[in-house]
């Protein structure tokens, strides 16, 4: 009997967490991590202001947690996307395509956070590198895979770096509202790698 208490309330607990991470990826965004307070947090999802650090030890914490579970679903929705895909050009459309639903689309702020990851100590900066690492792992094959059969003039590790910045930038001035959907700015985003 007592464990039917334990589960609800671990999922609860599970629920509430996450809802910290989504809050504080969007308060830090919009205000910067500097200028949200944890009390700003609590607010955004009806806790009590010191109730964040029942499940975080500090800002700090929170921010390099949401940077990471949204690398990581990031990086689960790109290897569904791809799955099973053996073209290298309709692989890398579809990654294109993905992207921009990640940062788009969702509530996914991870890119737009990136930034902020000066504001964490030199171990959670490397948890976060392997996690971007591991995101642009498939990435970085794909690449190679058109370069080598002449798709694309070079699968250099500044191309992809230069890819990244290109496409999370859209974050900037892309607007659900504008005059292109998201398909036709992945289509033009594409055509600007491959031959």
């Amino acid at each position: 009997m007592p464990t039917e208490h334990r589960r609800p309330r671990a999922a609860t607990e599970l629920n509430r967490r996450d809802d910290l991470l989504r809050a504080a990826a969007r308060l830090f965004v919009e205000k910067g991590f500097a200028a949200t307070t944890t009390r700003d947090i609590a607010q955004a999802v009806g806790m009590r202001s010191g109730s964040p650090f029942y499940h975080f030890r500090s800002k700090q914490e929170l921010l390099k947690a949401a940077m990471i579970e949204g690398l990581e679903a990031g990086h689960r929705r790109l290897q569904a996307a791809i799955a099973g895909i053996d073209d290298p050009e309709r692989r890398l459309r579809l990654m294109i395509r993905t992207h921009f639903g990640n940062l788009l689309e969702g509530d996914c702020h991870t890119p737009m956070l990136i930034h902020e990851s000066r504001s964490l100590d030199a171990a959670a900066r490397a948890e976060i590198a392997a996690a971007s690492d591991r995101y642009q792992a498939a990435w970085q094959g794909t690449l190679d895979e058109l370069a080598a059969c002449g798709r694309l003039r070079s699968a250099a590790s500044p191309v992809r770096l230069l890819l990244f910045g290109m496409l999370n930038w859209s974050g900037q001035w892309y607007r659900p509202d504008g005059p292109l959907s998201l398909d036709e700015i992945a289509d033009a985003a594409s055509e600007l790698l491959l031959r």
